[in-house]
């Protein structure tokens, strides 16, 4: 397991200098930026004329980007110093089927690795330090049938919860007491390249229907939210966990038959359990597609946040050119 403690980060200090990072409380680092969020939410910064420095796993190409590699080479706080806050979004792709005993390993390393190296520079600033902003996702709560899941409530019992758990334990830990810590608890993106990316396919041939009994609460939100979401926790000073999802219930049947809906396809074929279970494998379905978990955005309303798209057949609307 890779070490990105306190004494991984005084040799860095001890190394070759990090590039040179003018100060800017204004500027935000980007883990990630590759991905969906990250794209999205790098293009919505910088439309309002915030600077971004975003962390790449090669060699630089452009002036905003400072390479790294995790796991391997700390992290040199300088790279952090000045900024307002920096957000974690490293992880393979949750729907990358099936999970294999290998992809589970990408799965956990891909993100406990990324988020130790960013947890050590952001302790190794001390008081000076961004708020450290870092994913995590609303596994985090397994499933519980028939509960509204807040902030407050317990950790489930699956492979995805536990490795949420581990994942919000290394920015917690990582980062250090004095550090503001904000954990992203982030619901499946309404998005053609998120959870609708395998949907869109098998609506689009007439096939879709029904995932295991349907009526199973999913978390949802849409893209857009999801990148105003991040940005009000950076502005409103937000710690600890913050649910990322969708104000209004929905069930897998809600999302499917709004996609068929709005495409003019029917919604009929139904997916049995055992079927996903034998072909996609028990963590993943019982994880991500059986799970029944009504996860409520408590943190996000209270502070004030209002959603541009508030019903999962909004987020499908504004995703899916009819």
């Amino acid at each position: 397991m890779p070490d990105e403690s306190d004494a991984g980060a005084r040799e860095a200090d001890d190394g070759a200098p990090a590039p040179p990072v003018p100060a800017d409380e204004g500027r935000v680092v980007v883990a990630g930026a590759s991905g969906l969020i990250g794209r999205a939410l790098v293009a919505s910064l910088r439309a309002d004329g915030i600077r971004v420095t975003r962390l790449v796993r090669r060699a630089t190409e452009t002036a905003d980007e400072v390479s790294w590699d995790p796991g391997r080479t700390p992290l040199h706080p300088d790279v952090l110093a000045g900024a307002r806050a920096v957000v974690g979004l490293n992880g393979a792709s949750l729907g990358h089927f099936p999970w294999t005993k290998r992809h589970k390993h990408d799965l956990i390393w891909s993100r406990i690795a990324p988020t130790q190296a960013l947890a050590a520079a952001v302790r190794r600033l001390g008081e000076d330090a961004p708020a450290f902003v870092s994913a995590s996702a609303v596994g985090f709560y397994g499933s519980a049938p028939g509960a509204e899941l807040s902030e407050q409530s317990p950790r489930g019992e699956s492979f995805l919860a536990d490795l949420c758990g581990e994942w919000e334990t290394a920015a917690r830990r990582g980062a250090g007491d004095r550090a503001r810590v904000a954990l992203l608890r982030t619901a499946p993106i309404v998005h053609p390249e998120g959870v609708l990316k395998p949907l869109l396919t098998l609506t689009r041939l007439g096939v879709s229907g029904p995932i295991g009994r349907g009526t199973q609460a999913w978390p949802w939100i849409a893209l857009d939210d999801h990148v105003r979401a991040i940005r009000h926790v950076i502005d409103a000073g937000l710690v600890g966990p913050v649910n990322l999802t969708g104000p209004a219930r929905a069930t897998a049947n809600d999302l499917g038959f709004a996609l068929a809906r709005h495409l003019n396809r029917p919604y009929l074929a139904r997916a049995p359990e055992w079927a996903l279970k034998l072909v996609l494998g028990r963590d993943a379905t019982e994880g991500l597609l059986t799970s029944d978990a009504h996860v409520v955005p408590t943190v996000l309303t209270a502070s004030g946040f209002a959603f541009a798209h508030p019903t999962v057949e909004d987020a499908v609307a504004a995703a899916v050119p009819a």
